[in-house]
């Protein structure tokens, strides 16, 4: 997996939009976040594991970063008060796994990789923009949530991303070689609905707060690995339950 330097000084518009699945309409500029702040946090995050993304892995994660806060105009995506910190907080967030596994020298390529309850695309979106040689199955099955992820995924181009409009549970995806999710439920329900889908030798990663963890820090076959956010006061924990070679 490799990651190439990026320097980007653009400017960024934001628009509204109409309601899904129609087509992006601009009606008149809107700013939601200070790009160059926000990027400046995200590149000093990037950096504490000596990584930098290429111009357009950075330009399509702006773009998705544009299309959730448009979107949170016409359908709850993400809190209202979370859209000036889309990148230091949703997006960085959601690129933990793919962090912390290329820092554990994890081949991250040529992977089957399932996300449970993708919502608004955290953290798939940004995943399947940062590890393009894999697989990403976003599983999602609440109808406009599925409607947004379809416009992204043709929006982006993400030709590594299928979205599936089911709940996973019925979802039939079998033999996987990694399935993650996001504050979805607790750890122990996401572990049982995740587990038989998973191959052999598969994980299972999910992002939660340290908190809400805390009572499995002894766990046998678990890996806690603990983390904070730009400019966040809370704690943060990546879980990883089995081990691939």
């Amino acid at each position: 997996m490799k990651f190439l330097e990026y320097v980007n000084n653009s400017a960024v518009a934001f628009y509204f939009l109409l309601p899904y699945p129609q087509s992006y309409v601009k009606l008149f500029p809107v700013k939601h976040f200070d790009l160059p702040e926000q990027l400046h946090l995200f590149n000093e995050f990037l950096s504490q594991f000596k990584v930098s993304f290429s111009k357009p892995v950075i330009d399509q994660l702006v773009s998705f970063a544009e299309m959730v806060v448009e979107g949170n105009e016409v359908t709850n995506l993400i809190s209202k008060n979370d859209a000036p910190k889309i990148f230091s907080r949703h997006i960085t967030d959601s690129l933990i796994p793919c962090l912390i596994l290329n820092q554990q020298h994890k081949n991250l390529e040529n992977l089957r990789w399932a996300d449970m309850g993708s919502g608004s695309g955290f953290p798939v979106i940004p995943l399947a923009i940062a590890c393009p040689q894999t697989s990403f199955f976003a599983v999602e099955p609440r109808t406009k949530r599925v409607q947004f992820l379809e416009s992204v995924k043709q929006k982006l181009s993400l030709q590594n991303l299928n979205v599936i409009g089911k709940r996973f549970e019925t979802s039939e995806l079998k033999d996987l070689d990694v399935i993650s999710c996001r504050a979805l439920s607790s750890f122990e329900n996401d572990w049982e609905r995740a587990k038989k889908s998973l191959k052999k030798d598969g994980i299972f990663v999910t992002l939660k707060s340290l908190d809400s963890v805390s009572h499995l820090q002894n766990s046998k076959d678990l890996s806690i690995i603990r983390y904070t956010l730009p400019k966040e006061e809370k704690n943060y924990a990546l879980l990883i339950r089995g081990f691939y070679e």
